[in-house]
């Protein structure tokens, strides 16, 4: 049980009326924090959005691997995928499955 369903469930028993304006003003705390967390972006999209510009800069005009997009920017190959596919999300990339000899499918990534 979390802690917002243990004040729900003390707000609905209506056990006492201290008790549940005290639970009420816990979610509405609860409720506060989340919405100014959820409304700033974490330390890590701070950090990767210089290296999305990189990647959106370095696909203008050709397809590229995930692989070959990291040995570029010199970062990891996961997290140059990992990336590529928030940019697929967000409608900045378009991605297709290439079949290259000895690999089998790959992702290629193109600018839209």
């Amino acid at each position: 049980m979390t802690k917002r369903e243990f004040l729900v469930a003390v707000v609905e028993a209506n056990v006492n009326d201290d008790i549940t304006n005290f639970a009420t003003q816990e979610i509405g705390k609860m409720d506060a924090r989340n919405e100014k967390r959820s409304s700033k972006p974490s330390k890590t999209a701070i950090a990767n959005a210089p290296i999305k510009e990189s990647i959106t800069t370095l696909l203008t005009d050709k397809g590229m691997f995930a692989s070959d997009i990291a040995v570029a920017l010199g970062i990891s190959t996961q997290k140059a995928s990992a990336l590529c596919r928030q940019l697929v999300e967000d409608k900045v990339l378009t991605v297709t499955d290439v079949k290259v000899p000895k690999k089998g499918l790959v992702k290629q990534y193109t600018h839209c």
